[in-house]
């Protein structure tokens, strides 16, 4: 059990890992076309960029099935992938953007620190010159707000 709980937290470590580069470097790249309508206002419950996580919840899905029939330790990782998917969902949608019923917003600490480094990935509304794309992990804001005030000039 305790391999299962390790591949567990590796996989939602590594999901950051990967979100963090995916999101600087497809997201705002290459897949810039889906990923703009988060960047700007949008009408509706649903915008294009929600299409990534659907896409992301087809692996973990299918990751599940092959862990399932052939290969138990794909299984555990899918369960990783999914649990940063809800981490993503609460933190992400729910908390920096407010696409849940609930309102609450911090006024201190790490998920301050989250709110803030998010908004200021979106000072932007280009695919250039933004900051922070972790989705869990936020890097100091002043340091963010010196990254953003250098490009800018």
């Amino acid at each position: 059990m305790i391999g299962n709980i390790v591949i567990v937290i590796a996989s939602i470590i590594g999901m950051e890992i990967f979100a963090l580069y995916f999101h600087k470097y497809f997201m705002h790249g290459p897949g810039w076309s889906w990923h703009e309508s988060h960047h700007i206002r949008t009408e509706g419950r649903f915008e294009k960029n929600d299409l990534y996580g659907l896409c992301f919840s087809l692996i973990a899905a299918g990751l599940f099935i092959a862990g399932s029939l052939w290969w138990t330790p794909l299984w555990w990782m899918a369960l990783g992938f999914t649990i940063y998917g809800v981490l993503y969902g609460f933190v992400h949608d729910g908390l920096v953007h407010q696409r849940w019923p609930f309102r609450y917003v911090p006024k201190g600490g790490y998920l301050y620190r989250l709110v803030l480094a998010h908004r200021l990935h979106h000072h932007t509304l280009t695919k250039d010159g933004a900051v922070s794309f972790g989705f869990l992990w936020a890097e100091e804001p002043d340091r963010l707000k010196a990254q953003l005030k250098a490009h800018n000039e």
